[in-house]
């Protein structure tokens, strides 16, 4: 078994009641393992670091527990998915100043998918970047967390824009 961090973000049902008794039920349908955050209205915020022998089985299991707690819970966003050089940083055991110097000295450095103030970046897209340029190691639970958060993700936005995804593009993400 290993330990796999990640972050899920609820909408909540409008007919959910009191965070104290929505917190008791996370609890008690096994989201122990989690810290809770409530302090966006109608949103719920959890922060896991959950064992299990996958990321899927992890992250998969914490959707049910929610769910099983607050049916009508909506899954709106799973990470780290997008993220910024302070992330990135983060994951790699670096200064954010070299993450930076990084992405300013490879012409090869992942394109951002928004570039904005702070840029974002795919973290599937940079661990495969930094696994390609033998910067640094990244381990595998971080590599799988962030597959299966940035399939979730885009399983949620093709979900938003009413489009199917066809079982091919499915085996593909």
């Amino acid at each position: 078994m290993r330990t796999y961090e990640f972050t899920l973000i609820f909408r909540l049902p409008e007919e959910s009641q009191g965070i104290e008794s929505m917190i008791e039920r996370l609890a008690d349908s096994g989201c122990d393992d989690a810290i809770v955050g409530t302090g966006v209205p109608g949103r719920l915020s959890l922060q896991f670091d959950r064992a299990a022998t996958s990321a899927a089985e992890a992250i998969e299991s914490a959707i049910e527990n929610v769910n099983t707690a607050i049916p009508g819970a909506n899954l709106i966003e799973a990470g780290p998915d997008l993220v910024g050089l302070t992330e990135l940083a983060a994951v790699l055991g670096i200064s954010r100043q070299a993450a930076r110097k990084q992405r300013l000295a490879n012409p090869d450095f992942p394109d951002p998918v928004h570039s904005g103030n702070p840029c974002l970046w795919r973290l599937t897209d940079l661990l495969a970047w930094t696994e390609t340029n033998a910067m640094r190691e990244v381990a595998p639970e971080v590599k799988e967390v962030a597959k299966k958060t940035f399939t979730l993700n885009l399983e949620t936005e093709a979900r938003r824009a009413n489009l199917q995804l066809t079982p091919k593009q499915q085996a593909t993400t």
